[in-house]
C-alpha cells in the first residue's frame, strides 16, 4: 500500500490530488512493466520513465520495487473483494437466501474479475514474485476461506474447514484458467465449468463422520441453479 495511505500523511486537497495522481501513474506504469517483463526483470528505471516520475518519488510513495508489486496485488485483491461483496449483496436484495446460491454468485464475480484483470491474475500466479509474497498470498487465502465459512454458514469443525478450503481453492485455480483463456467466450465457458464443479461439491454439503452424504446423481444442483442471479 502507498506510504501516503499507510502513514496517514496530512495535506490539503491539492496536495492529496497530486499525491494520488503520482501514485496512480506509478502503479499503472508498474503494471505495464511487470506484466511485460516479470518482477525480476522489471527495473525501477523503466517504471519511473513510463510514469513520467522519478526514482526518488517511487521510493517516497512506495518504498521500492517489491512494495510496488505488493501494492498492485493489494488493489487487485480489493477489487475482487468489492465485486464479490456487491454481487452477494445484490443477490440478497433480490431475495436469495440459499448459501450455495450466494457462494456461486460471489464466485462468478470473482472469476469475472480474473478475466477483466487477467494480466494481473497471470502475473501474481507466475511464481516470479518478491521474497515473502507467497506467505502473504497464503495468509490472504486463509482469510478468503474464513469469509466463505461465514457465507456458507459452516461450523468450526475441521471437516467443515476443509470443505470451505476445497471450494475456495477450486475458485482460485479456476481464476488462473479463466485468465489464461484465449477469448472472452472461452473464459465464460470456464467460469460455467468452475461454478458447476462447485455446485456438485456443494450438493452433498460437508462430510461429517458417521453421516453418509446423499448421492450426487440425485441432488446435484438442488437449490443452486443460476436462474435469476446472473
Amino acid at each position: 500500500m502507498p506510504r501516503q495511505l499507510r502513514d496517514g500523511t496530512a495535506g490539503g486537497p491539492r496536495q492529496w490530488s497530486r499525491t494520488a495522481q503520482t501514485q496512480r501513474a506509478l502503479l499503472d506504469a508498474a503494471r505495464q512493466v511487470f506484466t511485460e517483463r516479470g518482477f525480476s526483470d522489471a527495473s525501477i528505471a523503466d517504471i519511473v520513465e513510463r510514469a513520467g516520475s522519478s526514482v526518488g518519488s517511487l521510493y517516497h510513495h512506495f518504498g521500492g520495487k517489491s512494495e510496488l508489486f505488493v501494492a498492485l496485488w493489494e488493489q487487485h485483491q480489493l477489487a475482487h473483494e468489492e465485486a464479490a461483496t456487491k454481487a452477494v449483496a445484490d443477490a440478497r436484495n433480490k431475495g436469495v437466501t440459499d448459501p450455495g446460491q450466494l457462494f456461486e454468485t460471489g464466485a462468478r464475480a470473482f472469476l469475472h474479475g480474473s478475466w477483466q484483470r487477467r494480466d494481473l491474475t497471470l502475473l501474481f500466479s507466475s511464481g516470479d514474485v518478491p521474497p515473502g509474497f507467497d506467505m502473504m498470498r497464503r495468509r490472504r487465502g486463509r482469510e478468503w476461506i474464513g469469509q466463505n465459512d461465514s457465507l456458507l454458514r459452516l461450523t468450526d469443525r475441521p471437516e467443515d474447514r476443509v470443505y470451505a478450503a476445497i471450494l475456495t481453492s477450486l475458485i482460485g485455480e479456476g481464476a488462473y484458467e479463466v485468465a489464461a483463456a484465449r477469448t472472452r467466450r472461452q473464459a465464460e465457458k470456464i467460469i460455467d465449468a468452475v461454478t458447476e464443479y462447485a455446485r456438485r461439491l456443494m450438493a452433498g454439503g460437508p462430510w461429517h463422520p458417521g453421516i453418509e452424504p446423499p448421492s450426487i446423481g440425485t441432488t446435484a444442483g438442488a437449490g443452486l441453479g443460476l436462474d435469476g442471479i446472473h
